[in-house]
């Protein structure tokens, strides 16, 4: 084919629902596949390391309906990655279920379903480090030592293009993937479909975030992205957005330190050398992007461990002196848990938001002292029990902070939740790695099934 176009619904599958409307328009102008992404980092460490998603059911399955009903009546492939927020296996077995049922609710007639895991068997890495394979950080990060490997709960590797390849060369006509990196969802079927490398990433690139390289701000809303061999052209469905020179080459380079290079796994995106044209007033076309293989396959590893339960509470303060001494009034809250509890074993979390205002709109923007201030309150524990009084000792005693200047009972503590609030559990990220692959689909095995009547 000379070209190829794919649609994209949402940045974050789930995360917030599509909008209808301008998906009609999108599935109205002709794809020949319908994508998007459904995970991110970005929702912290804590859906991982719980093995959670981070949005209702009711979100994520809306977005599949749409999706997977419009690429059966269209006959042309959809593909998901990174399932659930997290790409893990439950995540997946959860998505393929969905689509099932979906199927059966909807009586469509029998396609095939692939799909993909991403989970690392702790072990099978531990011993790959045993070995000898040094497993290096990013970011910062030291190697992977096996005291950070026992601290985590679960790890996924970042899939590449090569199971969404592997599967739609075996005939799937919807993918379920697992953790996958958000432009290879796009560049994978382009690839597939013997487009260059250079404008399948970019059109992955430009596709991942849906709306987001359309202006005026919008998200949630469907873009088009059409690549040939030459190019890639991207346009924005909704009828109030267009996809502008700034809006696409804006949206290109945002989220990295050097905004011109994307790594993916097997190689870089080399965007230096984009070309912008305004060639339609909702559409941009791109040209010049290159794409550098790497020396050796390296893939991703997201890792998560848990740190304990955790409780929140939520204190407001507007006395102004209060307010000029609140470091104190924290630090009292902190020796009373430490007097309770000791040094160690625990965490407590102080998070001061409004500490500096700003003039009105119609003077110059300059510091001025705040008037009224929240903190947020957060006890991490082992138990839940333990938790909880925690925060409730780090919340309630910063009513009896002993400042100089108060006298008497007159309290200075405007407000406070007498009950702590219990939320999720405290995760950190452990593993933020890459490990060398000889295989690129060693680390995530595919299926492929019938569903429908």
């Amino acid at each position: 084919m000379h070209s190829l176009r794919i649609i994209c619904p949402n940045g974050h599958l789930g995360f917030a629902p599509l909008r209808v409307e301008s998906f009609k328009l999108g599935v109205a102008a002709g794809p020949h596949y319908i994508a998007a992404d459904s995970g991110s980092d970005d929702v912290g460490p804590v859906p991982l390391g719980t093995d959670t998603s981070t949005s209702p059911l009711g979100w994520q399955t809306q977005d599949l309906e749409h999706m997977l009903l419009a690429s059966r009546r269209l006959g042309v492939p959809m593909i998901i990655g990174s399932s659930g927020d997290t790409g893990a296996n439950s995540r997946v077995d959860l998505y393929v279920g969905v689509i099932k049922e979906l199927a059966a609710r909807h009586g469509l007639k029998p396609f095939r379903l692939g799909y993909f895991y991403s989970e690392v068997d702790k072990e099978d890495l531990r011993r790959r480090m045993r070995a000898g394979e040094v497993v290096p950080g990013l970011e910062g990060h030291v190697a992977l030592t096996e005291a950070e490997l026992d601290a985590t709960e679960r790890i996924v590797a970042m899939a590449g293009v090569h199971p969404f390849i592997d599967l739609l060369q075996r005939g799937a006509e919807v993918i379920i993937g697992g953790r996958s990196s958000d432009s290879c969802v796009f560049a994978a079927p382009a690839i597939h479909h013997g487009f260059p490398d250079a404008e399948a990433y970019y059109l992955g690139k430009v596709l991942e975030c849906a709306s987001f390289c359309a202006e005026p701000y919008g998200g949630k809303e469907t873009v088009m992205g059409e690549i040939s061999a030459e190019d890639v052209r991207v346009t924005a469905m909704h009828p109030g957005q267009r996809c502008t020179v700034a809006s696409v080459a804006g949206h290109a380079m945002y989220e990295r330190s050097n905004p011109y290079f994307e790594h993916v796994a097997g190689g870089t995106l080399d965007m230096s050398g984009c070309r912008y044209e305004q060639i339609a007033e909702k559409t941009t076309r791109i040209t010049g992007a290159k794409f550098i293989a790497a020396p050796e396959f390296r893939v991703k590893l997201e890792g998560a461990g848990k740190i304990g339960e955790r409780y929140v509470g939520l204190v407001g303060i507007r006395d102004p002196y209060t307010i000029a001494h609140v470091d104190e009034v924290i630090g009292w809250a902190r020796q009373q848990a430490r007097e309770r509890f000791g040094d160690t074993g625990y965490e407590l979390h102080y998070i001061v938001y409004g500490r500096n205002g700003v003039m009105g709109e119609l003077e110059p923007l300059k510091a001025r002292p705040a008037h009224e201030l929240c903190i947020l309150v957060q006890g991490v524990a082992p138990t839940a029990a333990m938790a909880e009084e925690v925060c409730m000792i780090g919340t309630r005693q910063m009513f009896y902070a002993r400042l100089p200047e108060v006298k008497g009972s007159a309290g200075s503590v405007a407000f406070a939740l007498d009950e702590v609030l219990r939320a999720s559990p405290a995760c950190r990220w452990t593993i933020n790695h890459t490990l060398r692959c000889d295989d690129p689909l060693e680390l995530f095995p595919t299926h492929l099934t019938i569903v429908g009547r």
